[in-house]
């Protein structure tokens, strides 16, 4: 049975290779097959992975990635390092803290974070071995778990991804530590400016060149763990009596004192997945990994293991050198009050001070490089407008339609809502959409699984545990539950001033309406006007392929379906002339520039 397995075990081999030939399926690239109602298309990267297996609904393997292949061991451990050690373990331990109500309850939930982000993690490399030819993770997922009805979950998460998906937050973050490397007190305008010059600076560092770019993110990654490093040690040091710091282990006496509510432990909860969100980062580049299920498992899991052992003896630091009564007053300045209590306010201080700076700018570039492949692939899904923009890599070789989506919304979220409630309201509305996304994942693993035993394929060369399934499904729905529990003090007594799920209940209706735009350009729109959507593969000059939406006359049907397989590719190989997309209709004719059909 699959329960006993091991969870990191890795199958690929003779018994692999024989279970291939047992169900004996030898396909080539883009051979489709079907179950009798849908169809599939086999599918192989020049990553060095297996051939895929994905329904026909979905955007086409790049067979050769645009993106290029310079996502090695290192990288992959840094993407993730970079992500997860970024604002969280410097400004969330008081808010954890508070959520739990005592010292030892809130150790055990940094602990906790390590299960919650290790199942998850397996949840993600079985998706890898099913599809390890595909960036975007996610977005990916969801599309192969749930293609019907067609184009649904990619609209919805395209939506997610592009609008929901924003790092006002985290730059906010970066700027107010850099005004705490000076003495200066700052306006909201200024935090702002700086804030917008800082995420700016992360934009550029990526759009330019995508290897380079990784290089950086690496040498920030080595100067976060430093940096951790030097708070550990220095928290040694404090406990041994060598600081100024007195009764360094007085936050350890009586450690489980405090009452805890289950709103402030759903919230606790939140703040910790906040902190360990990024193991999952490198999983968005998987395209661009050579032999990608055995790099991801073994790199990501040492990334993971690293930044627990350094999370955890953190905040140990942190509760040796401040007062649990200074520590829940620290809002989002917890390592700024640990260095003042240590140093002093002086230079020494403020100095290190930048260090926190540079892990937020590491961890802005980090998100960039993995939400960049996300709505990239949504992109290439067809269900945004303008395929080029999304999909192609000109003129640097990088996903410069992503990252400039990226920098507009979080502008605007960085200087359109005031500090305070609207701030925290905006902040908060992208985590219920997010957990239903992350429970559908879950669910839709089961969904793939059964699917692919209808149709006699191959087991795929990882497989997580069930229980880890079953686990990942309650954690989720629990945070899909949770957040309409009232807070002890009543309905206004949230993070905000007005009812406190207004945020989950927006978030609802995001999905709701979702559903609705879905229906009524698939469907409604349609039937009116008398057309059908279908969809065709077009390929870039750059190698960049993705897929695009055209309106069908009904009467022009039949030979359209006569002349494109279910993919989407013209079944002769000749060049589509005309391609209306919707919203847009586009000149294809073959010339330096222009979209071709894919092969």
């Amino acid at each position: 049975m699959s329960f006993w397995r091991r969870p990191f075990s890795d199958r690929k081999g003779d018994a692999h290779e024989a279970e291939v030939q047992e169900q004996g399926r030898h396909d080539s690239n883009g051979d489709e097959f079907s179950d009798g109602s849908i169809y599939y298309v086999a599918g192989k990267a020049g990553n060095d992975s297996e051939v895929s297996y994905q329904d026909t609904i979905g955007a086409p393997v790049e067979v050769q990635s645009p993106l290029g292949y310079t996502v090695g061991p290192v990288t992959i451990i840094f993407l993730n390092i970079s992500k997860m050690i970024g604002t969280g373990i410097f400004s969330t331990p008081s808010n954890i803290l508070a959520g739990t109500g005592s010292i030892g309850l809130s150790l055990i939930f940094w602990a906790l974070g390590f299960v919650t982000s290790i199942t998850a993690f397996a949840v993600y490399l079985e998706f890898t071995s099913l599809f390890p030819n595909r960036s975007g993770a996610e977005v990916v997922y969801l599309e192969q778990a749930f293609p019907r009805p067609k184009w649904l979950f990619p609209t919805a998460f395209a939506f997610q991804s592009v609008v929901l998906t924003f790092s006002s937050g985290n730059a906010i973050v970066l700027a107010q530590y850099l005004f705490k490397i000076g003495t200066h007190v700052p306006t909201n305008w200024e935090l702002k400016g700086v804030a917008i010059a800082g995420y700016t600076l992360a934009v550029l560092l990526v759009a330019l060149h995508t290897k380079y770019a990784y290089w950086f993110s690496n040498a920030i990654g080595a100067v976060k763990v430093i940096t951790l490093l030097f708070i550990i040690f220095t928290g040694f040091a404090v406990l041994g009596g060598h600081t100024p710091v007195k009764n360094p282990t007085e936050n350890f006496h009586n450690s489980f004192d405090g009452k805890a509510t289950a709103y402030g432990i759903t919230n606790a909860l939140y703040k910790i997945i906040f902190s360990y969100a990024g193991y999952e980062n490198a999983f968005n580049v998987v395209n661009e990994v050579k032999n990608p299920v055995k790099q991801l498992r073994r790199n990501g899991l040492i990334a993971l293991f690293a930044v627990t052992i350094l999370y955890i003896l953190t905040i140990i630091a942190y509760y040796a050198a401040v007062p649990k009564v200074d520590l829940l007053d620290a809002k989002q300045t917890t390592a700024s009050l640990f260095f003042n209590n240590v140093f002093g306010s002086g230079r020494t201080s403020r100095g290190l001070n930048f260090l926190i700076a540079l892990s937020a700018l590491g961890n802005l570039i980090a998100v960039l490089l993995g939400t960049s492949r996300i709505i990239r692939e949504c992109g290439r899904q067809g269900v945004l407008p303008w395929p080029r923009f999304w999909a192609s890599t000109r003129p640097f070789g990088t996903a410069l339609g992503p990252y400039f989506a990226k920098w507009i919304i979080t502008i605007i979220m960085i200087l359109a809502p005031p500090a305070g409630d609207a701030f925290n309201f905006i902040t908060d509305l992208k985590i219920y959409p997010a957990s239903f996304f992350d429970f559908l994942m879950a669910v839709g693993l089961i969904v793939i699984r059964q699917r692919r035993k209808h149709l006699g394929l191959p087991r795929p060369t990882f497989r997580a545990w069930d229980w880890v399934i079953a686990f990942n499904i309650l954690k989720n729905l629990y945070l899909l539950v949770m957040p309409w529990y009232p807070p002890a003090g009543g309905p206004n007594s949230g993070d905000v001033s007005f009812w406190y799920a207004t945020y989950a209940a927006v978030g609802l209706g995001i999905i709701v309406a979702c559903g609705g735009y879905h229906w009524l350009w698939t469907v409604g729109i349609p039937k009116l006007r008398g057309y059908r959507l279908r969809q065709e593969i077009i390929e870039y000059e750059d190698g960049a392929q993705s897929q695009t939406l055209v309106k069908v006359p009904v009467a022009e049907l039949e030979a359209w379906d006569a002349s494109h397989d279910h993919s989407g590719r013209r079944l002769d190989g000749s060049v589509h002339h005309t391609a209306v997309q919707i919203g847009k209709a586009e000149d294809t004719d073959s010339g330096k520039g222009q979209p071709k059909s894919g092969e």
